[in-house]
This record gives structure tokens, sequence and C-alpha cells, in this order.
């Protein structure tokens, strides 16, 4: 029996989020975000090495920011479940579906998307679902699909020994078997971001913020998360940090 969260998605009010003007001086913004279309608000996109409890502090973050998770289940959920895809795109305004379909030409034309088979309906349920905005999504490459001016990328790091002792307790599995499990979840989530955007998760330019939940533990991390996004206003690579809005400005804008 499917869970009910993952049949019935909540419904978002938000409407688009307008476009800062863009600085007369300095880095300009990338040009593939359109001024004609946008998402209805940010993105949290969560990557995570195998066994650093990304996941978890997903879950955290978004219930601080009362946003919508879009895990691992939720994402197979959609990916398999007609109705549930169809009720998603109902929820997203016609402007936000463009910015979709207009991220998609961009990645294949611009960034060498290499999606077919069973990829490219993943890629757009992805770029669909930050369409939708208010939303952190775990895995999938989102943060390498998705434009630095509407997303935090965010990668959860943790030493070997804890990440083995997690998987191993979290899997009922001895620490041989746990150390061969992450591994092999590393190196396939590696293969796959090199196979479809020849790009590199150990590369740690790719983030706006790194936490290590070994460091700071889970309710930490999010906590650095949710201030992270709380600073950042949308499109803020268009936007001077002294011309930034005021914090109760940047809480409407994230929805926080």
């Amino acid at each position: 029996m499917i869970p009910e969260k993952y049949v019935m998605l909540p419904s978002t009010t938000a409407s688009p989020i307008e476009l800062a003007a863009a600085p007369l001086h300095g880095f300009r913004g990338d040009t593939n975000v359109s001024a004609r279309t946008r998402p209805c608000g940010l993105t949290i996109a969560i990557s995570r090495q195998a066994g650093a409890r990304g996941t978890t502090i997903a879950r955290k973050v978004a219930a601080i920011l009362d946003w919508q998770l879009f895990d691992h289940d939720t994402l197979d959920y959609l990916a398999q479940t007609d109705t549930a895809r169809e009720q998603l795109l109902a929820e997203i305004p016609p402007k936000a579906l463009a910015w979709s379909a207009e991220q998609l030409q961009y990645l294949q034309r611009d960034r060498g998307l290499n999606a077919t088979g069973e990829v490219l309906p993943l890629v757009q349920l992805v770029l669909n679902i930050a369409a939708r905005g208010h939303v952190v999504i775990v895995g999938r490459a989102a943060g390498f699909l998705l434009p630095p001016e509407t997303t935090l990328h965010v990668r959860v790091i943790a030493s070997l020994e804890s990440r083995v002792a997690y998987l191993a307790q979290e899997l009922r599995l001895t620490r041989p078997e746990a150390a061969a499990e992450v591994r092999a979840r590393d190196e396939r989530r590696a293969a796959f971001l090199d196979q479809m955007l020849s790009v590199d998760p150990a590369d740690l330019t790719a983030y706006d913020i790194v936490v290590n939940s070994d460091r700071l533990g889970i309710e930490a991390a999010a906590q650095v998360v949710c201030g992270a996004i709380r600073a950042k206003p949308p499109f803020a690579a268009q936007t001077p940090a002294h011309e930034n809005s005021s914090l109760d400005t940047l809480e409407e804008l994230t929805g926080g």
C-alpha cells in the first residue's frame, strides 16, 4: 500500500517569484534563466556521501521550513505513478512549467546532457518539482541540473568510519559489508553524474555549502542549511550583497 503522504502532494499558493534587477557592474548571472519564465520559489538540492545522513538532514530541513520533501521514495513513486505526476503538474503555473521546459533545453543544448531512456523522464520530473518551488530534493543530480540562481546546492559529508557504522546499523550489515556498500553507493552516484553531465561530485566548487554531519550533528547541520536558504534571495547571483532585502522580505521569498 502506498503511504498517504505519497498519494496527495500538498498544494502551494506561492506565485512565481519576481526577478531582481541585475547589477550594473560585476557578475550579471547566468543567461539560462529567462526573464519571461520563472519557478514559483527556491529549491534546496541535497547531495550526499553514502551513509552521511543526508536524507535525515533533508527531512529535518523540510520540517523546519515547512517545505515539501522529495526523497528517494517520493521521487520513485512519482516516476512510476501517472496520476501523481498529473497532480504535481496541475499545481504548477504555466510560466513555471515553461521555465522547466527552457531549463531542459538549456541542459541539452549547452550542458551536454546525456539523458536517454528512463533518465530523461527523471530529469523532467526534477525540473518540474523545482518549478513548483519551496521544495527539498534529495539526490537525483538535482543540484547539478538546476540553476544556481534558484537553487541552494548542499553537500553532506561525514567520515568514512561514521558512514560505515551508520549503514551497518541501518541495514544490519557487518562492518566489511557496510564498507563495501558505502563504496558501491558512492561509485554508482559518481558514475551516474559523470555519464549524464560529466561532473564530479568530489568537486566542492559545485556546491553552495558543504556540511559535515559528523562534526555538526543532524540538528545543527539542518539549521545551517536553513540559514543559508534564508540568506539567498531568488536569483541571488544577480543581486549585489549590499542591496539584499531585509530578513523579513527574505523569509517571505523563501516561505519561511
